[in-house]
């Protein structure tokens, strides 16, 4: 997967990584640089909007990382947000997703 970063003075960098193994930050030319989410979704072209987060089915933050684990191992792998919120890559993805946790959207447009 490519990750974007942000440093302080704004320069976006982007960087390789497994999926759900993006370090929070990396130094780029002596320059700590932050991840950026907000970039991440600029530079990757979506078709009805994915990929999306989705508050709804998103934890509290302290859980993140149990939810991005407990979706590895149910075989969905899913970026989540610092914040608990997943980010469903398409449809397709995003119902996986929530039946592995055993959730249903029945006004669903998927």
């Amino acid at each position: 997967m490519i990750y974007c970063y942000r440093t302080d003075d704004g320069e976006v960098h982007s960087y390789s990584c497994r999926m759900g193994k993006a370090p929070k930050k990396i130094v780029v030319d002596g320059k700590v640089a932050m991840r950026s989410i907000v970039d991440e979704h600029k530079s990757v072209p979506s078709k009805k909007g994915w990929p999306m987060t989705c508050v709804a089915s998103g934890v509290n933050a302290d859980q993140a990382g149990e939810l991005r684990d407990h979706l590895q191992r149910k075989g969905v792998a899913t970026e989540v947000t610092p914040d608990g919120d997943p980010i469903y890559r398409n449809s397709s993805h995003r119902r996986k997703a929530l039946k592995a946790r055993g959730l249903i959207d029945r006004s669903s447009f998927c």
